[in-house]
């Protein structure tokens, strides 16, 4: 008869409280934005360099010119990649200061051209093979954003305020993530990821009304960079002595830091809702002061 997987070192041994019987399934779950297709686009180097090294000194050069424009061009594309899934994921957003993919597309047109060039000397074949590369390449991954997002009517000096500590809350965010690693213990870090779900709600928050940043910044500084040492230190006793008190204490840790942080994104979201409110009286009111009438108001 089955029976099912537990003992000394398994994660499902030592359920903690508030654990929950699903598997798999948490929210913030993201794919990878670069994914195999982004990836391939480093093959053509590689022949490129093996075939052109029976082609004389000028075939060689022009073979590892053209493998370096290759790789060079898909690791643009990778960057512009994830620079796009960023900029898709908020919903107030800068557009990418540098224009990757389309710089990708050029690189990767020069460097077909230039492999073109070595078996078919002159200039229309290689440019047309170019070309039609670039627009294959767009075709397939599309180009960057070209326009910001949200931004209409926000201060882009409170704007940069906020894109800092939210850099700074994300950087230790990953670091959280990196740390828990060493763990090797798969239930705390499906805990650490619904905590940082949690977080980057704040973070998502505070992006779209910058005016929040007074109210949230201890939560993204203090007690991102607090929570981010304890993990640290959790990971480095948990992995050596895998003392179970330890497991305890420091996810009552993160269940603590998901309600306090939870609770500080309700309350920046009551006080925006208020502040529109008030807005809207006092509109109101200067209307009907200048004469001007006004329906009756639905929600009174």
């Amino acid at each position: 008869m089955a029976k099912r997987f537990g003992g000394k070192y398994s994660n499902q041994a030592d359920d903690l409280p508030g654990d929950t019987p699903e598997r798999g399934h948490y929210d913030g779950a993201k794919v990878d934005p670069v994914g195999a297709r982004a990836n391939l686009m480093f093959l053509p180097a590689v022949p490129m360099v093996f075939l052109a090294l029976n082609d004389g000194a000028i075939g060689l050069m022009l073979g590892l010119v053209s493998a370096a424009i290759l790789t060079l061009g898909a690791w643009l594309l990778r960057g512009g990649l994830q620079a796009e899934a960023a900029y898709n994921s908020r919903k107030v957003a800068r557009r990418p200061a540098i224009p990757r993919k389309l710089f990708s597309a050029a690189l990767i047109g020069i460097g077909i051209a230039l492999a073109a060039y070595r078996s078919e000397p002159g200039l229309v074949a290689p440019i047309l093979f170019g070309i039609a590369t670039a627009a294959l390449h767009i075709a397939a991954f599309g180009i960057d954003p070209l326009k910001s997002k949200g931004m209409e009517g926000v201060d882009t000096f409170q704007q940069d305020r906020v894109a800092r500590v939210v850099d700074n809350a994300e950087a230790y965010l990953k670091d959280m993530s990196d740390a828990m690693l060493r763990a090797s213990d798969r239930k705390m870090e499906l805990r650490l990821e619904k905590f940082q779900t949690t977080a980057r709600d704040l973070i998502r928050t505070v992006e779209e009304d910058p005016r929040d940043l007074t109210a949230a910044r201890k939560y993204l500084g203090v007690y991102l960079m607090g929570a981010r040492d304890a993990t640290v230190k959790f990971a480095d006793i948990y992995s050596r002595t895998r003392d179970a008190q330890a497991r305890t204490d420091y996810a009552t840790l993160l269940d603590d830091l998901d309600q306090n942080f939870a609770a500080r994104t309700r309350k920046l979201l009551v006080e925006d809702r208020s502040d529109l409110n008030i807005e809207i009286d006092v509109l109101r009111d200067r209307l009907q002061r200048e004469g001007v009438r006004l329906a009756p108001d639905d929600n009174t």
